[in-house]
């Protein structure tokens, strides 16, 4: 008699296995089917098809929803559980503004990440979420932390990035231009939430054990939210082994330097009181919100969103502009009409055509491709699709960058122009600008109603400052690219070139 354990698996692994290994000869076939929504079966749901596309599920959820009616499908999962996924705007309105209250993180977001950012603004609905969100707008609406974040970039920019560019030229060296701009944007959003500064850009690309711990954390939980089979991780985590045991050691070590840092702030703070609160945690500690895991988690929140997501942002956009060298002449003419400087606000906030670009590269590239929350009640989309109780509906801002209802049939165009109107009414005769933006929902990379990112304009004031301060002096050029070859884009918490950015920088004549 067949032991349960032999008949489980001939009567359910074997096909299983069977099954995976036709499907997943399908990708190297010479042949490129039609893209069509994926089938479900009773049981496994879609399993196959994810599986299969598990390795570019960015870009094929993309695909199906380019091909799905009204933009958005329903993802079939085993046992019966469904995701939504949405590229249309009238959805996205609807799941961030006007039944906001029904849309939650929820439990099974938070279960995923709550070891790493804890009860963070970024993991947090209800009561919570409105408390630091309050907390949090205050602070960021002042003008005293914009002039922190201005000081805090050209300090960097001046002292650190533009000497290792300048030695790279001098060597004729190869950097990895994705590393040095996670570098650059560690150390800023340490200063700025922290007051902590990590020296993790520097000439000798040292490794720093908060910010390395940091990305393991950022990476493993990521790897936690995408997996097909969650069961695993949490075994994983229950035997404290593998990926689970590395994640638990990371949170580790960067709790204890948040611990470390907000103890001697606090002690600084009461042995000098007339201190300046100029980065965050000290605004923070001087309004009088002292509990210590509250301060924890909010800062790590704050450093998880200005970490990757202006240096993913920036990657793309110079690898744009290497293969658009048009659009890099006419940023170069608009930043030498300017101050020589563009150090402030007033300065760079006046470089539309830059602000054009590099909203039209996160149009094609954003940093958090995909987003997604939780029903907490049954609801019905403004497309006719009903969504119960706990399900996730998730919008992908990756593939509505790539609709042509929204952008035309030359949306895969890099092209900062459908951004702007020009005074003569010619795009390639215009002196002056003027920036036409589009709605928070059909262009939702920073999010849209009430979670609307509290810090998008600081991010725009430190991307256009880094920009106009690497291109009036460097060049930053290709070191290995095939024509017609794209780098792969990959998704963790935000988007990442696979393998890095290989450049070389070249000093422009005219610099020096």
């Amino acid at each position: 008699m067949l032991s349960p354990l032999l008949l489980f698996f001939i009567l359910f692994l074997l096909p299983l296995l069977f099954f995976i290994f036709i499907f997943t000869k399908t990708p190297n076939s010479p042949f490129t089917p039609p893209i069509k929504l994926p089938k479900s079966y009773p049981l496994v749901g879609s399993f196959f098809a994810v599986f299969v596309n598990r390795r570019r599920r960015l870009q094929w959820l993309s695909d199906v929803l380019q091909v799905s009616a009204a933009a958005t499908f329903t993802l079939h999962r085993p046992f019966g559980q469904r995701q939504i996924f949405t590229a249309n705007p009238a959805v996205v309105q609807h799941i961030l503004k006007t039944h906001f209250h029904i849309y939650q993180k929820g439990d099974s977001f938070r279960s995923v990440f709550s070891d790493f950012l804890g009860d963070g603004i970024f993991n947090a609905d209800g009561e919570s979420w409105k408390f630091q969100r309050q907390v949090s707008s205050h602070e960021f609406t002042t003008k005293s932390l914009r002039k922190f974040v201005e000081t805090v970039v050209d300090a960097e920019l001046s002292d650190r990035l533009v000497p290792v560019l300048y030695t790279a030229a001098a060597d004729c060296s190869v950097l990895d231009f994705q590393d040095v701009l996670q570098r650059f944007a560690f150390d800023n959003v340490c200063k700025i939430a922290f007051g902590y500064d990590p020296a993790y850009l520097s000439p000798s690309f040292g490794q720093s054990k908060f910010a390395k711990a940091f990305e393991d954390a950022v990476r493993i939980s990521s790897l936690r939210f995408q997996s097909l089979i969650p069961f695993v991780w949490k075994l994983k985590k229950f035997l404290d082994i593998g990926s689970e045991k590395r994640l638990r050691i990371a949170i580790a070590e960067v709790r204890g330097y948040a611990n470390n840092i907000i103890n001697d702030k606090k002690t600084e703070l009461k042995t000098n009181s007339s201190i300046p609160s100029v980065d965050l945690l000290s605004r923070f500690l001087t309004s009088g919100h002292s509990d210590h895991n509250f301060i924890t988690d909010i800062i790590i929140s704050f450093i998880l969103a200005g970490q990757d997501t202006t240096s993913a942002a920036l990657t793309w956009f110079f690898w744009l502009l290497a293969k658009y060298p048009q659009v890099e002449i006419r940023i170069l003419e608009e930043i030498s009409q300017k101050t020589e400087d563009l150090c402030g606000y007033d300065e760079v906030k006046d470089l539309t055509y830059t602000h054009a670009a590099l909203c039209e590269s996160m149009r094609l590239y954003p940093p958090v491709p995909v987003d997604g929350k939780q029903a907490a009640a049954d609801d019905v989309l403004p497309d006719g699709t009903a969504v119960r109780k706990g399900e996730r509906v998730a919008y992908h801002p990756y593939a509505m960058g790539r609709m042509e209802a929204i952008w035309g049939k030359d949306w895969a165009k890099f092209r900062p122009e459908r951004w702007l109107e020009s005074d003569s009414g010619d795009e390639a005769t215009a002196v002056k600008w003027r920036f036409v933006g589009r709605d928070n929902y059909t262009y939702p990379v920073f999010q849209a109603g009430p979670r609307i990112c509290l810090g998008k304009e600081m991010a725009f004031l430190q991307m256009k400052r880094m920009v106009a301060g690497i291109l009036k002096r460097f060049r930053v050029v290709l070191a290995a690219a095939e024509e017609g070859v794209e780098p792969r884009f990959v998704q963790y918490m935000t988007a990442k070139m696979e393998g890095g950015f290989p450049v070389r920088i070249e000093v422009r004549e005219d610099s020096e």
